[in-house]
């Protein structure tokens, strides 16, 4: 253990009307100081994740932060880029800072603002986070990239309609007890599983409801180091975390398998010496239903080509064996791209201090695991987190 989550903050994600980059930084930067119970004086370093792509018309961010403080000012600050893992690499940047001893505090941002763009550059904009040679004429644009994985899984496995209908309703039901989503509303299976007017496929086998939210949005962390968190209010450790970062295209790999969420899985347990099933819950990246399910097989929960039948088991369901998504996961609460990784480490931080908002808190989780992603599993994130104070 090196770093400690020792504060947060979490703006409501959704179409966030009179709202800017700018207003969403200082706004989570602000509570997330206070709730440290720290001077931005006592920053060392700051990382802002910000993906950007064409979102914002402001580019060069970094500074952005120091809107929220003048005593900021001449500090390092960087903006850290990895497509939908953006949030995740600027939190690792910030625990290595602290392992390298040159910081005692870190602050981590991440923000997206994504609803003011026209929906057909959305797409565009999304797309970029691919390997343009091969996909950059994919139809429907990321949702089409995920329509040709799901397309591809089905013709390996089967028709996973009915797992991939669980998933959403399952964290759809989760979001209705995070007063943070964008949409706190349940579903139900029966709508998720029915193409209709209002649930139409989207691209190959996936619906709307199996497609993650345009979202706007931003979340902040303090990391400490154990010394200095161990005196503060609350000290939520990092046990372990891991990257591993895979081939942008698609053909070089076999897309189906994920390889480097379990590369990534597999590093952070051995150092944290666990197994999952030590584990209370897990954040994952569900950008697409069927990503999460493949993620059931790549992280080790369920053999290759049978991740449906965990999902409709129950065993991920927030009464389930192992929680996955308790948040309501991106599906839910929303994907700005920036802020997604910071969001999951400070909603996951909130469930094991205890605090989470009351529907969403489990009882008494003491480990949490998450998975970030950017593009088709080539970044690929994971942290273990555990309460110590």
């Amino acid at each position: 253990m090196t770093a400690c989550i020792t504060g947060w903050s979490h703006s409501q994600f959704g179409k966030l009307e009179g709202e800017t980059v700018e207003s969403l930084i200082v706004s989570v930067v602000q509570d997330a100081l206070q709730d440290a119970q720290l001077d931005a004086a006592d920053v060392d370093e700051i990382y802002l994740g910000h993906f950007n792509a064409g979102f914002s018309k402001q580019d060069f961010t970094a500074s952005l932060v120091f809107q929220a403080s003048d005593k900021f000012r001449f500090k390092p600050a960087t903006r850290v880029e990895n497509a939908c893992a953006t949030g995740s690499a600027a939190v690792q940047q910030g625990v290595k800072a602290i392992e390298a001893k040159r910081a005692r505090h870190v602050l981590v941002v991440g923000v997206e603002q994504m609803t003011t763009t026209p929906g057909k550059e959305i797409g565009q904009n999304l797309l970029k986070a691919s390997y343009l040679p091969e996909d950059g004429e994919t139809p429907a644009g990321f949702a089409g990239v995920f329509g040709n994985i799901a397309q591809a899984y089905y013709q390996r496995y089967g028709d996973q309609s009915d797992a991939l209908a669980t998933i959403a309703a399952k964290n759809h039901k989760n979001g209705v007890s995070n007063p943070y989503a964008q949409m706190q509303k349940d579903l139900g299976y029966d709508f998720c599983r029915a193409e209709s007017e209002k649930n139409p496929f989207v691209a190959g086998p996936l619906k709307r409801t199996d497609c993650s939210l345009v979202s706007d949005g931003a979340a902040a962390i303090v990391l400490s180091d154990v010394q200095s968190a161990l005196t503060m209010n609350k000290a939520v450790a990092f046990r372990a975390t891991a990257h591993a970062q895979d081939f942008l295209p698609m053909s070089k790999r076999d897309i189906l398998k994920f390889e480097g969420c379990t590369q990534a899985w597999q590093s952070a347990l051995r150092d944290a010496k666990l197994t999952l099933n030590d584990l209370s819950f897990v954040e994952t990246h569900d950008c697409f239903t069927i990503a999460e399910l493949i993620e059931y097989e790549a992280m080790g929960l369920a053999e290759p080509g049978k991740g449906a039948e965990l999902a409709l088991s129950g065993e991920t369901q927030k009464t389930g064996r192992l929680p996955i998504n308790p948040s309501g996961g991106l599906k839910a609460k929303g994907h700005p791209i920036g802020a997604t990784g910071v969001s999951m480490h400070a909603l996951s931080a909130m469930q094991l201090c205890g605090t989470a908002p009351q529907g969403m808190q489990l009882a008494a989780p003491e480990i949490a695991g998450i998975f970030n992603m950017g593009g088709a599993a080539v970044a690929n994130y994971v942290s273990i987190l555990e309460r110590i104070k």
